[in-house]
């Protein structure tokens, strides 16, 4: 599970998905759980936050769960979760309004347990 506080730039995303790939505990197949109640801000561009969801280090078969903070993101995350369901070989991206509805869609019936290597911070985002 990662999360996310505050304004939100393209360079933390990039960090942050960089983290994951240099981290030995990272498995492409894992889900992903991504908590953003807590952004407060985009300060991306929309080109950047599709140019974001096309790397491509999770498996097509990996869920990829954003939890939105309501109502900052919601226009950026609807345009997002369309750009993903448009694109034939993004994973499978959606955009939630809460962390329940987020955890069934994930085949979870609560929090996962986080390992200490996925607590580590870059910026304002953190977790695997």
């Amino acid at each position: 599970m990662g999360s996310a506080w505050g304004a939100i730039t393209s360079a933390e995303v990039k960090r942050y998905q960089d983290q994951l790939l240099a981290d030995s505990d990272f498995n492409p197949e894992f889900d992903q759980l991504m908590d953003g109640t807590g952004i407060t801000d985009w300060l991306l561009t929309i080109e950047e936050a599709e140019a974001a969801t096309r790397r491509r280090f999770f498996s097509p078969t990996s869920k990829r769960a954003y939890i939105r903070p309501v109502p900052t993101s919601a226009p950026l995350a609807r345009i997002l979760n369309a750009y993903c369901e448009m694109t034939k070989d993004a994973s499978h991206i959606r955009v939630f309004d809460d962390i329940p509805s987020a955890l069934q869609w994930l085949g979870l019936e609560a929090l996962p347990e986080i390992r200490s290597a996925a607590r580590r911070r870059v910026g304002r985002i953190s977790g695997g």
